[in-house]
């Protein structure tokens, strides 16, 4: 499965095009992650914890889109846009969506 964020792939024409394709996550951060990035965010520097936290929501936003893409049988996804927004205030949402097509 061919995954990009531009509208085409070089080389590459689009034969078909299958629609939109989404994939979603939501993920909770733990107190102890909470905790430790307030501490971070008080003597500054980086938070790995909810660094983390978010790189595998991610991925697993991008691989769920990946396999809804399969299914429809497509073998790339083209355009494709990652969103993050917090909800609740420890809870995490992140979006993957592109166009599903035949390359």
């Amino acid at each position: 499965m061919l995954l990009t964020t531009t509208p085409n792939v070089e080389g590459y024409p689009v034969r078909n095009y299958l629609g939109l394709v989404c994939g979603e996550v939501i993920e909770g951060v733990n107190f102890v992650k909470d905790f430790t990035a307030g501490l971070t965010n008080f003597f500054g520097g980086r938070s790995g914890s909810y660094e983390d936290e978010l790189i595998h929501a991610r991925e697993q936003a991008v691989e769920e889109m990946a396999q809804r893409a399969e299914q429809m049988g497509a073998n790339a996804v083209v355009g494709i846009d990652i969103d993050y927004e917090v909800l609740g205030g420890n809870m995490l949402m992140v979006t993957a969506s592109g166009t599903a097509v035949c390359i």
